[in-house]
């Protein structure tokens, strides 16, 4: 196991802030994709008051090999008074910024577009100057269901191909896919040209600089327009190690 270089720092969470966020979240019994995934910056981003929602549940029905959130089958169930919650809390944090996620739910019909839609839709008629960036699964390439998140209109639709094409099959859970993952952001960027698109690349996996310049090539083809790179790191001994510690000046 590489050891971690000096420049990755983990903080201990100490501020006011993060207290208040912890409290609030706890109080709307709301999911943070900054826990279920043991995000190690956890405490940094909460100390500032940034982070990311996760909505319909925390059991996930993929299990990519670089994720620590749990994976299984839910059943279907779906909790229909989530969204107002995230929207309360949302009012009550003073947010100017909210990012909002989800596990993977192929045991839906749509997804969970629907869920999606309802959240933000609660969130701008309960806070209208909120900017609402959303990180979406493919969906299944479904574009009725992309449509329902589309139409109420968020600032930001992000989803990741995670990784660089070559390494797509070992990193990442058999029904996901390299190709599936474009074309999921090219039918976000096809119904709404007007929303902007994101996704993002971890590296440190054991890709190549030439292979990560290709995967920026193929998400400009598909009109992606906010591309962000981070270091990978390895949630559990039961996940993939880390091949690299890429140097902060090479970012």
């Amino acid at each position: 196991m590489l050891r971690k270089p000096p420049w990755i720092k983990l903080r201990l969470p100490s501020s006011g802030e993060y207290s208040r966020v912890r409290a609030i979240l706890r109080k709307y019994k709301l999911n943070t994709v900054c826990e279920d995934s043991l995000c190690p910056n956890l405490a940094e981003c909460w100390g500032s008051g940034t982070f990311t929602l996760m909505i319909l549940g925390r059991i996930c029905t993929r299990a990519c090999k670089f994720c620590a959130i749990k994976t299984g089958n839910p059943g279907g169930v779906v909790d229909r008074d989530e969204p107002r919650r995230v929207a309360e809390a949302v009012k009550e944090l003073g947010m100017e910024y909210v990012v909002i996620t989800s596990v993977t739910r192929d045991d839906l019909p749509d997804g969970g577009a629907s869920i999606y839609a309802e959240t933000i839709r609660r969130i701008k008629s309960s806070t209208p100057n909120v900017k609402v960036e959303v990180l979406i699964p493919d969906l299944n390439n479904d574009a009725d269901a992309l449509s329902q998140i589309v139409r109420e209109k968020p600032d930001v639709i992000g989803h990741n191909i995670e990784t660089v094409k070559r390494l797509t099959k070992i990193v990442r859970d058999p029904r996901a896919g390299y190709e599936k993952s474009l074309k999921t952001l090219k039918i976000v960027k096809e119904l709404a040209p007007e929303i902007y698109t994101k996704s993002s690349i971890m590296l440190g996996l054991g890709e190549t600089e030439e292979e990560v310049v290709a995967a920026m090539r193929d998400l400009r083809e598909v009109g992606v327009d906010i591309l962000t790179l981070g270091q990978y790191l390895q949630p559990t001994r039961r996940h993939l190690p880390v091949v690299e510690y890429v140097h902060p000046e090479k970012f």
